[in-house]
């Protein structure tokens, strides 16, 4: 039902589960649940959710884990967006069996819980406007004033709430509310709205109902029914505990317990889905999946393995104090796995046309390469070498430093698998720009070794060009360009902190022929570069695209430390 079982330290979620696993609580049973609203599409933030409910399930002798949607608002939900939820829960390794529920399953209890809420004199119909009831509520230091509909009798607030049902009153003529107390310091317990009319089609229930239960209702007694043991959420719902608690205490009901732990927050993103929406909607990004998202289906299109977003949620843990994850954090998770899995391929991004001089004409070899280093049972493969090659332009400088060790007029390094080899002639357009380069091989150096011992200082990489792959690569960075992007003066928009350079495409890449047939979703390490996968939506046969997963290292760690240690005054 779920991923393989990961060691996972104690967490205080964890260990309050074991205390009540050793009292005998719900008789040692462990029932949790990812409730996700389907508005949208999940992202890093459910990841963490998603590892904590199904992982603790899966830690647990008997335990399981449902999968809710908490559709009581239909105006803003989709059944694409259920879908796409279920595929990233299965994605990321877990699996919910038969246990597949929508508050919707629930509307004729939750209808039948309301009208015992009233029976009891614990709800009632008001019609104030929605700025007058706000304006009742009162202040922090003021207590809340009684609506006019407080003082309903049961049966006239019985007869309101089956009109609301039968749709005889407009959208904002009635609701529904509980009758708690309007002077507690918790808003949330000043009369808290639990039902609203809204002429809206429900995208399972269709026209059948034209009332809606409000979350905080529907949430608790829905735990109830599906008789959860442990109902986790996240730190902004502390707050809405006592409503949960009420209700079910009212309705002498099963009685979960609520426990509450810190979201992730992640530098260089957002996470409100309202955002993430808004950067769909106004172009600013492709889609929900475009790799520069934080979305589940944006990082595997980017190349995220599951196994990565899992040690990334079991690394940063589960707290109760809100706090900023750096996304190294992240991109060192992706690298670990990666590097363990990912095949090594050579691919040229910025080609540099060479020919061996001295390379028999009309020719070529076969030579064997490494396909992963840290896993001997991926062997070897064979890569063609012949007179004409290409290499990246940044490993070529007419006038080098001291400390270049790359090619060079004269100088000799080794191509990767291949043969030690020597610049000695530079070929530059009209312009003076470096267009190709002459050099001369030592056949004696197949393999990359010399007989006579001697060393060089540099291997680069290359790509045979009568073999090449021509492929469009697509380098993604942070999608802001500020660590937190919502830290904006009053009034400014988190979009101003859109990171420009936050996708660079390249055309004309030159990559070795084993790529020709890679499947979308393929990863691979191209030696030197990066992390890369093939494109599940633009990639084709004719022109496969390769998304940028993550760099060889923290690209931007060095940068700003380059910042930092920059003499005042002087600019890049």
């Amino acid at each position: 039902m779920s991923a393989p079982e990961e060691k996972t330290s104690v967490d205080f979620i964890r260990a309050i589960i074991q205390e009540d696993n050793r009292t005998g609580k719900h008789d040692g049973r462990v029932h949790t649940r990812f409730p996700p609203e389907p508005n949208g599409y999940l992202h890093i933030g459910h990841a963490k959710s998603i590892c904590l409910n199904f992982g603790i399930a899966n830690e647990n002798p008997g335990g399981l884990c449902n999968l809710r949607f908490d559709d009581t608002n239909p105006e803003k939900e989709d059944v694409e967006y259920v879908d796409s939820i279920k595929e990233d829960v299965r994605w990321l390794g877990f699996d919910w069996d038969d246990r597949e529920y929508f508050a919707s399953d629930y509307f004729d209890q939750l209808y039948k819980f309301a009208m015992t809420l009233i029976k009891k004199g614990k709800a009632y119909a008001c019609d104030l406007p929605a700025d007058k009831m706000r304006e009742y509520r009162g202040t922090a230091t003021e207590p809340g004033k009684p609506s006019p509909g407080r003082s309903r009798s049961v049966e006239e607030n019985l007869d309101l709430f089956e009109r609301m049902k039968n749709g005889e009153f407009k959208e904002g003529e009635f609701v529904l509310r509980a009758k708690i107390d309007l002077a507690s310091p918790n808003f949330h317990m000043r009369d808290p709205v639990i039902y609203r009319v809204r002429h809206v089609h429900h995208h399972r229930t269709g026209d059948k109902w034209c009332i809606y239960p409000m979350y905080d209702y529907t949430h608790c007694i829905s735990d109830s029914i599906e008789k959860i043991t442990h109902s986790i959420c996240t730190l902004e719902f502390e707050d809405h505990r006592p409503l949960y608690d009420w209700i079910l205490d009212e309705l002498e009901v099963f009685h979960p317990q609520q426990i509450e732990f810190a979201r992730l927050n992640m530098t260089y993103t957002v996470m409100s889905k309202r955002k993430l929406l808004e950067l769909v909607q106004g172009n600013f990004v492709s889609g929900w999946d475009d790799p520069r998202m934080p979305t589940i289906c944006g990082m595997r299109r980017r190349g995220v393995t599951p196994e990565a977003l899992r040690e990334f949620c079991k690394t940063i843990g589960v707290t109760k104090f809100n706090s900023m994850t750096d996304k190294v954090v992240l991109e060192n998770c992706i690298r670990d796995h990666l590097n363990q899995v990912a095949p090594r391929v050579m691919g040229v991004l910025n080609p540099l046309r060479v020919v061996i001089e001295n390379y028999p004409e009309g020719t070529s070899e076969e030579l064997d390469a490494v396909n992963n280093p840290n896993d001997e049972s991926a062997g070897t493969r064979k890569v063609p070498f012949s007179k004409v090659i290409y290499i990246e332009k940044e490993d070529f400088m007419e006038d080098p430093p001291k400390k270049f060790f790359r090619l060079s007029p004269g100088k000799e390094v080794r191509l990767r698998y291949a043969y030690f080899v020597t610049c000695v002639d530079v070929i530059k357009d009209d312009a003076g720009e470096v267009i190709e380069l002459r050099c001369t091989y030592d056949p004696e150096t197949k393999g990359g070794n010399a007989p006579d011992g001697r060393k060089v200082k540099a291997t680069i990489h290359w790509v045979s060009e009568a073999h090449a792959v021509d492929a469009e690569v697509r380098l993604y960075d942070h999608l802001f360009s500020t660590p937190d992007p919502e830290d904006l003066p009053e009034g400014e928009d988190y979009k101003t902190n859109l990171n420009p350079a936050s996708l660079q495409v390249l055309t004309g890449c030159k990559l070795e022929p084993s790529l020709k047939s890679a499947k979308p979703g393929s990863r691979f390490q191209f030696e030197r570069l990066g992390y890369f996968c093939v494109d599940s939506r633009d990639s084709t046969d004719e022109t496969p695209v390769f998304n940028r997963t993550v760099t060889l290292r923290d690209t931007w760690a060095k940068l700003e430390k380059q910042a930092q240690n920059q003499p005042k005054g002087k600019k890049n």
